[in-house]
């Protein structure tokens, strides 16, 4: 869940990828790559609600970044770079890892406590909606046009038929939609904080991204154990979605992340995100059982027809030939 490429959709890094990666040549298609990402991040949802089957959704969330951060870490040992310095650099790392990953995954995972994983999914995908209205009035360079407002109003019509707003939400449990809501807001805010004040780092960003994941893991580490028991089991199949939910769904994601940009740019990486929340509502109602109706597949259209009007820039105009 989030991408460099746009503000919060995906469990964002911190900022754009390394260049160097584009001038290896992958040995794996950038089509097959970019197909394994939108599995791994649709099924994430998924996970989640399979994880907190089991265990605390503060757990979940540890669990997550603890294999996350691993999966970098080995990463950057592989690759032999070294971990960004200076007080200033982790201090605003901190308070990007707060809203860019223990925030958002501590809310999905407690949402998901009460909702489907499929309304969780297409929640994630209003992440774009949120970071367009929020990057008008924090970014000066981002100028509002009439395509992105019209996105925008699109984009919330769709949230709407989402929740059924024309039967009073009945059947919805408003907190934890409220919840998976407000974590789809806290990507956007984090990318924008991380945008304003280290958006001129030298540092690479997979070594950004593991300080940030490392930093968001003791937040989790920190917070967890004064709003939950240790687990007194660990059954099998929910641990594995945990394990899942680190190791691929965070650490391996984010690496695909970063050398499809480099790749193939963020305009076509970061469509992923629109493939996100078909594949949840594809693994929920398929693998969990739950409930489809409607509104829920219309409003998720429209949803993503207003994510890709705000993403959209219109077209250079080219000057007459004068010849």
């Amino acid at each position: 869940m989030s991408a460099p490429t746009t503000p919060g959709t995906l469990p964002p890094a911190t900022l754009a990828p390394d260049t160097t990666t584009a001038a290896r040549r992958p040995t794996v298609d950038w089509r097959i790559r970019f197909a394994v990402l939108s599995l791994i991040w649709g099924f994430s949802f998924l996970l989640i609600k399979v994880g907190t089957e089991a265990y605390a959704p503060f757990q979940v969330t540890l669990g997550r970044l603890f294999f996350g951060t691993a999966v970098l870490a080995v990463a950057i040992a592989v690759k032999r770079e070294r971990l960004p310095r200076g007080a200033r650099t982790w201090g605003h790392l901190m308070v990007s890892a707060f809203f860019l990953n223990a925030l958002p995954f501590s809310l999905f995972a407690y949402s998901e406590l009460t909702i489907p994983s499929t309304l969780a999914g297409i929640c994630n995908a209003t992440s774009p909606l949120w970071g367009m209205a929020l990057s008008m009035v924090a970014l000066s360079e981002d100028r509002p046009t009439r395509r992105r407002v019209a996105g925008l109003g699109i984009g919330f019509i769709g949230v709407l038929t989402v929740l059924g707003a024309w039967q009073g939400f009945s059947g919805l449990d408003a907190t934890g939609t409220a919840m998976a809501l407000l974590a789809s807001l806290s990507y956007p805010v984090g990318w924008i904080y991380l945008r304003r004040t280290l958006g001129g780092s030298t540092d690479s960003a997979l070594s950004m991204t593991g300080a940030q994941l490392l930093l968001a893991t003791i937040q989790l580490a920190v917070v967890t154990p004064l709003f939950t028991s240790f687990p007194t089991a660990f059954p099998l199949v929910p641990t594995l979605a945990v394990l899942a939910l680190g190791a691929l769904g965070t650490g391996l994601a984010l690496l695909l992340q970063y050398g499809l940009v480099a790749e193939v740019g963020p305009t076509t990486a970061q469509m992923v995100t629109y493939f996100i929340p078909v594949i949840a509502t594809a693994a929920g109602v398929l693998v969990l059982g739950e409930a489809l109706h409607w509104n829920t597949p219309v409003g998720a259209a429209i949803v993503l027809a207003g994510a890709a009007l705000t993403q959209s820039r219109p077209k250079a105009r080219t000057a007459p030939d004068q010849s």
